[in-house]
């Protein structure tokens, strides 16, 4: 492992823990020591604060929410938290509009712009266009002090401007949502496996293989798998796929998955 560390303490440069990572709810816990973030809330209030309490984080320490899209998995907390710990809801306008009365009022409003950088408390915030069937999907990094962490789930394809943006971070956090064989020979209904498998769905476990095989460089220390499938991966198969593309590649950073029931663990790059 370089320049990083797994550690309980928060209070040190920046950490990162995914709370919940799947269909049934995502959220992702930010924070620089002196400030903390989730990157969407798509658990219930309360599961949400069951998370904080698992994981050893303080829930009343936050200091904003950064919403992706619109999918219910990614925001079905996001207005109960905001008027609950009156947090302020970084959005972009085409996801709030899109989002209808699914939010509920919140607390405050802050827009964002897909491409322009934005800066919450000591965090720099770069929102990017991810390819997936909602009205204003975003990816983002977050920097801090030299160290930068990428975000890009629920993204069907990686284009060039995606790569870019991921191609310098020091922790990614990449979506391998199935396996293609258990996505065609399992339950979903034909549409629903096309939407999946489509330039607007979500990546398998060999595209972000690929993916990582690109754009790791010597700087790279963590790679987080994200939003599993539950239905159409697991896991070891997600794991395994990608380890066997990387094979040779020389690869320095841990691999770790991130799971739909438990927390992750906090990842401190120093």
């Amino acid at each position: 492992m370089m320049n990083a560390m797994t550690t309980n303490d928060p209070q040190c440069c920046l950490s990162v823990c995914l709370l919940a990572s799947g269909s049934k709810g995502n959220a992702i816990y930010v924070s620089d020591g002196q400030s903390a973030i989730l990157v969407d809330a798509g658990l219930s209030g309360v599961e949400m604060e069951r998370r904080f309490a698992a994981a050893g984080l303080e829930i009343g320490a936050l200091t904003a929410i950064v919403v992706s899209h619109e999918h219910s998995d990614h925001i079905r907390g996001v207005g109960v938290l905001s008027r609950r710990y009156q947090l302020p809801v970084y959005i972009s306008p085409g996801t709030e509009k899109a989002c209808g009365t699914q939010l509920g009022r919140l607390h405050e409003v802050r827009y964002f712009e897909i491409g322009r950088t934005f800066i919450l408390d000591g965090l720099s915030i770069h929102p990017f266009a991810t390819s997936h069937d909602a009205a204003d999907p975003a990816g983002f990094t977050i920097s801090q002090n030299g160290r930068k962490i990428g975000i890009a789930t629920d993204l069907g394809i990686a284009t060039g401007m995606v790569k870019q943006h991921l191609k310098s971070c020091d922790l990614l956090i990449l979506e391998a949502n199935h396996d293609p064989t258990m996505l065609i020979e399992g339950p979903y209904p034909w549409p629903l496996k096309q939407r999946i498998k489509s330039r607007n769905g979500h990546l398998s476990n060999q595209e972000s293989g690929d993916l990582l095989a690109e754009i790791h460089h010597d700087g790279l220390c963590h790679v987080i798998l994200a939003h599993l499938s539950e239905t159409n991966n697991t896991p070891q198969i997600a794991l395994q796929t990608v380890e066997k593309l990387l094979a040779g590649a020389n690869c320095r950073f841990e691999l770790h998955v991130a799971h739909q029931d438990c927390c992750s663990k906090l990842l401190v790059l120093r």
